[in-house]
């Protein structure tokens, strides 16, 4: 059986050791193993990362961003296979798989500027002869633990800024789905990335918690439940490092009387079942405003759910694949019993989904809640599955009200044509990421990440200039040089070129 390992500067494999199963879950069957690791993994990548980092940080920005140039050249060359790998793990089909893949090479394009980015402030005459200028330096080592749901995007937005910057960076991906992220570091290699400079460590929480303990890292990246991430950054903080922690989300639509029904349809056909509803930026609440838009609404909304089609993740028709695993598919399907208990209108079940010719995967059909209230569990909690809640509210304070009294603050979208209800919501939503009339407002990566509440522990979000504040630290110099004649040397008798004018020889910038 195939055999997934770490990517460590000099590991060569170890036999025997603790591994977990990794599952194809189109198949229900397993198709790999990964070798989990423990502090002795940790501390070999350590040591490789600190050898190598001083140097890298001492290489100048242009050459930096060269690396980030061919490595996303390199990816888009192997799209095809990094994309069915990610599906062969994860479930998502192909084309959600490249757009994994795509969203993580959008923070790699932002980082090819890093040169431009990285230029520090300067102050000339802050006082009598005095200038002031600061520069960002890197911080050292970094970390990233990064979720199952994607193995490509989220290990690309912390590994590109913490690079591109000047640091080192040890990732630890999600047991689940471990390979693709070791080919991104093989990747990373081959376009030119210093040996040292990016490792993959393999583990589960043994492993989490030898990253949140060890002292030579200095920052430390998380994105996975809220219970985890709040976890992860009081040990992080504690162990006095730098810690961005995301977490869960229960993203609200509210839907204006006067919005476009069947955009709004169309996009949550999408956003609430697409990649089976495994991401966090999912819409798997709508709120219609009115009972006249709420019943319009149910009823378009039930023949376009009929209308998804569930099958492998190689299926090109395919509108979702299966689930990461079966203990998922248990956790979905209990949290839609928990639904039916606390009396919320089970419309379309989609438990007990059996795909012919692959009974034993971990599929979910599409499910459908109506008659949703806000005291219920199964609202208050997030499912991420491909299910859909919807909760009625009769005016838009109220509709308003829920994502913003909600424990999560991650994203929220409102379909309306009315320009002054539009900016309102904008303005007044207790929520971290907005959309207007776009159903997963996941923003452009020279922009930032991050969501409020219990949804994102820390002060800095992901990429963006929010990303590059959190991977390196300010220096701020204050500069006064003495008045009066400097006797500068002369030339030589000969009339050769004088030391002044050596000395201002502009060197090869390479």
């Amino acid at each position: 059986m195939r055999v997934i390992d770490h990517h460590i500067v000099g590991h060569q494999g170890t036999a025997g050791g603790r591994v977990s199963d990794v599952y194809d879950p189109n198949t229900g069957q397993v198709q790999a193993q990964v070798r989990l690791g423990s502090q002795a993994e940790l501390d070999r990548a350590i040591a490789a990362a600190q050898a190598a980092q001083p140097a890298w940080a001492a290489t100048n920005p242009q050459r930096r961003a060269r690396v980030m140039f061919a490595f996303k050249a390199l990816v888009e060359a192997n799209m095809d296979e990094l994309a069915h790998l990610l599906s062969s793990e994860h479930g998502k089909v192909i084309a959600d798989s490249k757009g994994d893949i795509q969203r993580g090479l959008e923070v790699i394009e932002f980082c090819c500027g890093i040169p431009h980015i990285l230029k520090g402030e300067y102050t000339q005459g802050a006082g009598p002869g005095i200038d002031v200028y600061s520069m960002r330096q890197p911080l050292g080592i970094g970390a990233g633990i990064t979720p199952f749901n994607f193995p490509a995007m989220i290990p690309l937005w912390m590994s590109g800024v913490a690079i591109a910057t000047g640091n080192a960076f040890i990732l630890k991906p999600s047991e689940r789905d471990p390979s693709v992220p070791v080919r991104l570091a093989e990747l990373f290699r081959e376009a030119g990335l210093p040996e040292g400079i990016l490792q993959v460590v393999q583990g589960d929480k043994e492993m989490v918690d030898a990253i949140l303990d060890h002292p030579a890292i200095s920052a430390v990246s998380f994105v996975g439940s809220s219970d985890i991430a709040h976890y992860v950054y009081n040990r992080g903080v504690a162990a006095g490092k730098r810690v961005q922690a995301m977490g869960g989300a229960k993203n609200h639509g509210i839907v204006m009387p006067d919005a476009d029904l069947d955009q709004v349809v169309a996009d949550l056909s999408g956003a609430a079942f697409g990649s089976a509803g495994e991401r966090c930026m999912a819409l798997p609440v709508v709120v219609p405003v009115g009972e006249k838009t709420a019943v319009a609404l149910r009823e378009k909304l039930l023949p376009a759910i009929e209308a998804l089609r569930v099958g492998v993740s190689t299926d090109a028709e395919a509108h979702y694949g299966p689930v990461v695993n079966a203990a998922h598919k248990q956790r979905v399907e209990n949290w839609i019993q928990t639904g039916i208990d606390e009396g919320a209108e089970l419309v379309v079940d989609g438990r007990g989904f059996k795909l012919q010719g692959h009974e034993e995967g971990f599929f979910i059909g599409p499910s459908l809640f109506d008659h949703v209230t806000p005291d219920m569990q199964s609202y208050k909690e997030e499912i991420f599955g491909p299910v859909l809640q919807i909760v009625r509210a009769p005016d838009f304070e109220t509709a308003l009200r829920l994502p913003s009294e909600h424990q999560y603050g991650n994203g929220v979208a409102i379909f309306t044509r009315n320009g002054h209800a539009a900016r309102e919501f904008a303005a007044r939503v207790n929520v971290g990421m907005v959309g207007i009339n776009v159903p997963i407002p996941v923003p452009v990566a020279y922009h930032t990440f991050g969501g409020w509440k219990r949804s994102a522990f820390g002060d800095t979000n992901q990429h963006g200039m929010e990303g590059v504040k959190f991977w390196t630290k300010v220096k701020t110099i204050t500069q006064r040089w003495p008045d009066g004649t400097v006797d500068l040397p002369r030339g030589s008798e000969d009339g050769g070129p004088s030391r002044i004018q050596d000395a201002f020889v502009i060197p090869t910038m390479g």
